[in-house]
């Protein structure tokens, strides 16, 4: 298995996919390409629909998978606010890949048995497979379709982006070998020697004591370890230090812990879901999130520093496990509010991953949501950088 990956910011479509080819080329030492992955900056968007044939004269891509990006990310690189181009390419050798499309606004039903939605999706679950998965922000179903496909493939990695960098729906450019779609979804699962390792740094910081759900109805929080949660809130304010206490106010997050079994859940293991609102009669809290009696959930705060700390953490945990020795080449799908808006510098979410885990090819883009998992739950995400990273199984 080799990866290679490149980024080009030329100001034209064809010297952007010249010399990403050319680097690429190079990188894989003559080893022929099973996949390519490609994303696109908007700048380009009058050139969408040549891309594919281009990227042919140039090189066999087998399997071709992308979409458009607001922000792109290739060869460890980021670019953002200009013309970019981005190709990562895998040699493959004892991996089935097989292509997903489909119009995710017309679901099996969610009571189904898991074979229906197998059988929807095309792909076989014996076969183990790890999805990769793109999707039109105006036209994607997420958390009905990602609980779908946690039903039918509980076993599997699944991680992927929302396309981004257009204002409406028909302007982002979904790829799939010589097809490009303008909504929906599209996808890859990848079966045979392949392994996925996911990664979902959310960039929060805890604050306070994880506490039980006692009462709540359907995402309005009544009651924390039988308090109000506005009065439980406000005790673990009052011991915060200035900077936290100013962040409450704009940075305010709630985290659910996703893994019943953990008795002393960490960083990293709690959903990190939006306050959309307070019911201060009842002193309840609204959350963008179904909830259930019994969930442990811990407020959490969030600025760049926190953002820093939590990516740092989790590819530390990451190169300590015996999976990343073997790591081949990734892909990363971060945030649109993350990058230099978040930062005030360009690459550091790549910066960090090359200095932890060495120089392994990084391609990807700055999403409109970031798909990946939190214990044994696929969610789709904001704020978040979700990493796939792949080695020989």
């Amino acid at each position: 298995m080799k990866w290679a990956s490149h980024l080009s910011t030329e100001n034209n479509i064809k010297a952007c996919i010249d010399e990403s080819v050319k680097t690429i080329r190079h990188q894989l030492d003559g080893n022929p390409v099973h996949l390519t992955i490609i994303f696109v900056s908007p700048q380009f968007k009058d050139n969408y629909e040549e891309i594919p044939k281009l990227i042919r004269e140039q090189i066999e891509p087998g399997h071709l998978l992308g979409c458009s990006g607001g922000g792109i990310v290739g060869g460890g690189k980021e670019a953002e606010q200009k013309p970019a181009f981005s190709i990562t390419c895998a040699n493959l050798p004892g991996v089935e890949i097989k292509g997903i499309h489909t119009d995710t606004m017309k679901l099996p039903d969610q009571d189904t048995a898991p074979g229906v939605w197998r059988e929807w999706l095309g792909v076989d679950v014996e076969k183990q497979p790890n999805f990769i998965f793109l999707a039109d922000p105006f036209s994607f179903r997420g958390e009905e379709f990602l609980a779908g496909v946690d039903f039918a493939y509980p076993n599997s990695g699944k991680v992927g982006g929302l396309a981004s960098g257009a204002q409406m729906q028909g302007e982002n450019a979904l790829y799939l070998d010589d097809k490009i779609f303008r909504n929906g979804l599209i996808g890859i699962a990848l079966s045979g020697n392949i392994g996925m390792d996911t990664i979902v740094a959310q960039g929060c910081r805890p604050i306070g004591k994880p506490v039980k759900i006692s009462k709540c109805d359907g995402t309005l929080l009544k009651e924390m370890d039988g308090q109000p949660p506005l009065e439980l809130l406000q005790k673990v304010y009052d011991e915060l230090n200035e900077n936290d206490k100013s962040l409450v106010q704009t940075s305010l997050f709630l985290g659910i812990e996703m893994d019943p079994l953990k008795d002393d859940p960490q960083q990293g293991d709690f959903l990190i879901r939006n306050i959309m609102g307070v019911d201060r009669e009842l002193g309840g809290i609204q959350i963008g999130a179904l909830l259930r009696e019994g969930q442990l959930v811990q407020f959490h705060l969030r600025d760049k520093a926190m953002s820093a700390e939590d990516l740092d953490l989790m590819l530390s945990r990451y190169r300590d496990k015996e999976n990343s020795r073997n790591a081949c080449g990734a892909l990363i799908f971060s945030c649109l509010g993350r990058g230099q808006y978040l930062y005030g510098k360009p690459n550091h979410d790549s910066d960090m991953f090359n200095d932890k885990l060495g120089d392994i090819p990084l391609g990807g883009f700055f999403c409109n949501g970031e798909i990946g998992p939190v214990g044994n739950t696929t969610f789709l995400h904001g704020y978040t950088s979700s990493f796939g990273i792949f080695r020989p199984f």
